[in-house]
């Protein structure tokens, strides 16, 4: 079912749910038939044994980050009890396409079964992936994605346009739906970013934002200093900053960092998309009200299932498929091979607490 962005709105605040984020997925027949779009007719596509002793390379936007330590363990989980052995690589500068574009190629070399990547740039990395798929590699991005025709599979959170609006929702209610907004975010070119950003454009022209102005989006490349020097620009060349906006789990940490030091802490609001163990300093001292965020675990685990699901000939990442993950239940594979995770927690004094990660 579609959900409405008046609906969305609703069910995103009323939300402060388990970070399995897992229901068990279903969707269309596999047959080359009608294809009813339906997902409850959906049936598992015909299930090839398992394969093992597979190599998975597993390469997020920067290494050593909280937020992709934790969703690369998961996937390292996933593949290693699957029976197949897990290998990251990665940079750790936080917008570096070229040094991605290496690293698979490096992959590609070494001729492993199956990539896993966390795109910095929907555009950069497609001749290196084009060529890992040409040599057989079946390749996922997860996080953030690439151009569908680069890979077979997209591992999404949830929706763009629920994680914009759950992020745009929280702001206004804190900020009484009115005043001047901002947009920190991570790489200028990274496509989960700019996919949310668009949403969020598009929701400030619903009426019940029409009091909310967005008046700059700057960019931080995830990188702790440039982020919280970001964050310091802004509210001093805004004067009327009412709230900003960071959905990136490093600009939303190095942007509460500023504000909890400034003289604007309360004054400007801040929510985003935060890692629990990040954020719970400025929680409880009041600098954040509440942000959002998935299970970045499970994002991995999922990355890798749906890597060794299509190196074992399970799925091929046509629309209509299904995997199981596990005792993460069963997986859709929908329009332009994206399979999504599912919905985002709300964060909050209430509940953060409960979470460690």
């Amino acid at each position: 079912m579609r959900i409405t962005p008046t609906h969305r709105a609703a069910i995103l605040l009323a939300v402060v749910s388990s970070l399995s984020l897992l229901t068990a997925a279903c969707g269309d027949s596999d047959g080359d038939g009608d294809g009813a779009t339906n997902t409850k007719n959906a049936e598992a596509s015909p299930k090839a044994p398992t394969k093992t002793g597979l190599t998975v390379g597993f390469l997020p936007k920067q290494v050593n980050t909280p937020y992709f330590s934790v969703a690369d363990r998961g996937g390292e989980r996933a593949v290693e009890e699957l029976g197949s052995t897990f290998e990251e690589v990665g940079t750790e500068q936080g917008a570096d396409a070229a040094g991605q574009v290496s690293h698979i190629n490096a992959l590609t070399q070494a001729k492993v079964d199956a990539i896993a990547v966390s795109a910095l740039d929907p555009d950069a990395l497609c001749d290196a992936l084009k060529q890992a798929m040409d040599e057989g590699i079946k390749v996922v991005t997860y996080d953030s994605d690439t151009k569908p025709e680069c890979r077979y599979a997209f591992i999404s959170p949830a929706s763009a346009e629920d994680i914009a609006l759950g992020q745009l929702e929280l702001l206004g209610k804190q900020i009484g739906y009115k005043g001047d907004i901002a947009i920190l975010s991570a790489a200028q070119t990274a496509t989960n970013q700019n996919a949310w950003i668009s949403s969020i454009k598009e929701e400030l022209t619903n009426p019940r934002y029409e009091d909310m102005r967005l008046v700059d989006v700057v960019y931080g490349d995830d990188e702790a200093a440039k982020s919280y020097q970001k964050s310091e620009e802004l509210v001093v060349e805004h004067e009327n900053l009412k709230g900003i906006i960071s959905p990136t789990t490093n600009g939303i940490a190095a942007a509460a960092r500023y504000l909890s030091q400034s003289p604007h802490k309360g004054n400007v609001k801040l929510t985003g998309l935060g890692a629990p163990n990040d954020m719970r300093p400025y929680i409880k001292d009041g600098t954040v009200e509440a942000f959002l965020l998935w299970d970045p675990a499970k994002l991995g685990e999922l990355a890798g299932h749906a890597a060794v699901a299509l190196a074992s000939g399970q799925v091929t990442g046509r629309e209509g498929q299904m995997f199981q993950a596990d005792d993460m239940g069963w997986f859709y594979i929908g329009e332009d091979s994206v399979i999504t995770l599912g919905e985002p927690t709300i964060f909050d004094a209430d509940n953060i607490d409960d979470y460690d990660f």
